[in-house]
């Protein structure tokens, strides 16, 4: 089944103000026109002004986390509502970054989705192994678990508005890379696993990105394979020159 390629940017904690609308500027302009879907994950503190720029653009604004409760007394926590507010259509939620340095459980990533997607925004949920899980041949035991728990009580129809993003936590930021291969193999899995949870229907329709060490020197290789529909870029995002080429694959 032919699926859009869905590229997205993983701004993490950098960028400053300045630098942040500049370059989401460039992104609005090289991007218009493009047929594939694209997404950029904004610092919480830029989401605001980078909202302006991309406005009526083809750019999906995301936010990094959201609360896994409405607005309250939840000192530090930034709620849907407040995403929406400001033009957010998205959020990234279960980050290996937010799940091994912040200490994010599966029970707590799978309220945030829930409560995510009941308020109205689309979410990009990653799940990954370890290099000693992958070493010790339970990349796919993991991967299953995550699904399973991030998923939980998320329904059919509401995976329309989900994205799979699987990242082995050993390929982020360390240059490392699955092979085209290897990384085809995972996805097939992830896909077979999403149809035991929902339907063949489901698991054809759900687009699943790759997000370890994508670049412009690999993407091409990647997003060739059958299963991969898309990236979930991190330093390569930080400069037009670097995430475009990708986009444009």
């Amino acid at each position: 089944m032919a699926r859009t390629h869905y590229i997205a940017g993983n701004w993490k904690m950098n960028t400053s103000k300045a630098e942040a609308v500049a370059l989401a500027t460039d992104l609005v302009a090289q991007l218009k026109g493009k047929t594939n879907k694209f997404m950029i994950g904004v610092p919480f503190v830029y989401l605001d002004a980078v909202a302006q720029v991309v406005k009526g653009s083809n750019i999906i604004l995301a936010a990094q986390d959201c609360a896994a409760t409405d607005n309250g007394a939840h000192t530090g926590e930034v709620s849907c509502a407040m995403l929406k507010d400001i033009g957010c259509q998205c959020v990234i939620l279960g980050h290996s970054e937010r799940r091994h340095e912040i200490g994010e459980s599966d029970e707590l990533i799978n309220k945030k989705v829930r409560k995510a997607l009941a308020s109205g925004l689309e979410v990009d949920l990653c799940i990954g192994e370890l290099l000693a899980e992958r070493e010790a041949g339970e990349a796919e035991q993991v991967c299953a678990f995550q699904l399973s728990a991030g998923l939980a009580g998320v329904t059919a129809e509401q995976m329309k508005n989900v994205t799979i993003a699987y990242e082995p936590v050993w390929a982020i930021g360390t240059g490392k890379t699955a092979t085209p291969a290897d990384a085809q193999a995972i996805h097939k899995f992830i896909r077979g696993y999403i149809a035991k949870l929902y339907d063949q229907k489901v698991a054809d329709e759900v687009i699943i990105q790759y997000g370890g060490s994508m670049k412009a020197e690999n993407a091409k290789d990647l997003l060739a394979q059958e299963d991969i529909d898309g990236g979930l870029i991190g330093g390569a995002s930080l400069k037009a020159a670097t995430f475009v080429p990708i986009c444009e694959c």
